[in-house]
């Protein structure tokens, strides 16, 4: 926290965004280091003889064959970074709340609780967990039933 005040990161949208990434960026390599090992090394020969560089063997050969890996790590760092609580309340006090931290001070004075407006914010943090799990669906069986395999 103190270094945070000292580089102005305090109660910013990037201080919160760099320490969720600080967290889920090591279990997301964790996850797809196990779906690269897979790739057969015949693939890298392949597409270096048809004339592709690195950039060219990573977008159109190497990411297609990962794509079930990188639904699953998107949907655990999206899900370790949605439903985060104590990173929010600590690097924040007013301006860069995260929805999950405002809805705990939804209550009012004496442990009022104003139901129909939780109850909206509640279905509001909801729909974009809905949204992307819809969208990478089919990424997410794959990868779930792939599972990580290699050398841990």
């Amino acid at each position: 926290l103190q270094l945070y005040s000292e580089i102005g990161l305090m109660d910013r949208h990037i201080g919160v965004a760099l320490a969720h990434c600080l967290f889920t960026v090591p279990v997301s390599v964790w996850i797809l280091e196990g779906f690269i090992r897979q790739v057969p090394r015949e693939l890298d020969e392949i597409s270096r003889a048809d004339g592709r560089g690195g950039l060219g063997f990573f977008f159109r050969v190497l990411v297609p064959a990962i794509r079930p890996g990188i639904g699953a790590a998107a949907f655990f760092c999206f899900m370790a970074s949605w439903v985060e609580l104590i990173m929010a309340k600590a690097l924040t006090t007013t301006d860069a709340k995260p929805i999950v931290a405002v809805l705990c001070r939804a209550g009012g004075p004496l442990g009022f609780v104003h139901l129909p407006i939780l109850c909206a914010a509640g279905v509001l943090t909801i729909l974009p967990g809905l949204a992307f799990v819809y969208f990478v669906r089919h990424h997410l069986a794959r990868g779930w039933s792939m599972g990580r395999v290699g050398k841990i």
